[in-house]
């Protein structure tokens, strides 16, 4: 059983080390696709020994069923950058090379996170099981905006190693990650004709903050917890202004032409 590892990459300096250093006793071969980075993401990928390949943004799903389709072997474990396999996860997967998968089209990991400083194993974000490996020619990402995600035809399996997951540590960054993803979720939602945009947005933050401190025990988390469930309402919150928004916009356009 071989395995090509698989990541996309834009300006990843800071976090592309640290994923391919795991992958190094694991992966047949490394690839990298990069959209267009100015940092050293390039020189740092090549000098671990991945083959580098620089092709323009199409979306999440449709960059990563390009980045697997470069790969020389079927089955494609595919990270993001600011990801790692952990000793556990990599051991577990050298098993796996040996064994090989029988009839299995793919295999889930849990996901670990590691947020300020400290690893969250409650708040909704622990196991957070990702199928990450599988066999191509039985499966591919789809997803038009958010939530990309495996489509796999065929048994999966799950692994019990960890992969970890090092998100965005500081404020600053959270805000820029949150007002990113939470656009692409608008535009996903207004596409799907999602209605009682104003219900939901004076509902559902305050609910999700309570499901993630409460319900998903975030409190045992700490600190941590709390920041989480805060962060979680706040990502609500903008989904549905920003969706509103369009709905708006999209409503005024619409009485402006039938004038």
């Amino acid at each position: 059983m071989n395995i090509s590892a698989v990541i996309i990459t834009l300006n990843e300096e800071r976090n592309i080390e640290r994923a391919l250093a795991s992958l190094v006793s694991v992966a047949d071969e490394i690839v990298v696709v990069d959209s267009g980075s100015t940092d050293r993401t390039r020189e740092i990928a090549e000098r671990a020994g991945a083959r580098f390949i620089t092709h323009a943004w199409e979306g999440y799903a449709e960059q990563k069923n390009f980045t697997a389709s470069q790969a020389r072997h079927d089955w494609v474990l595919s990270l993001d950058a600011d990801e790692a396999l952990s000793p556990e996860l990599a051991a577990e997967l050298m098993r796996l090379k040996q064994s090989g998968p029988g009839a299995a089209a793919g295999f889930t990991m849990p996901r670990l996170a590691k947020f300020r400083g400290r690893w969250i194993r409650h708040s909704g974000w622990y196991p957070d099981r990702k199928l990450r490996l599988y066999d191509r020619k039985r499966g591919r990402w789809a997803g038009r905006y958010v939530h990309e995600h495996v489509e796999a035809d065929g048994p999966i399996r799950q692994l019990a190693g960890d992969l970890h997951h090092f998100p965005c540590d500081t404020r600053q960054e959270q805000l820029r990650s949150v007002d990113h993803y939470t656009t692409l979720a608008a535009r996903e939602a207004r596409e799907g004709g999602e209605r009682l945009i104003l219900l939901k947005l004076l509902i559902y933050p305050a609910w999700k903050f309570a499901e993630s401190y409460f319900l998903r025990r975030g409190f045992l988390d700490g600190i941590a917890g709390f920041k989480i469930a805060r962060m979680a309402g706040h990502y609500v919150c903008q989904k549905y202004e920003k969706l509103w928004r369009m709905a708006r916009a999209a409503k005024r356009e619409a009485e402006s032409a039938e004038r």
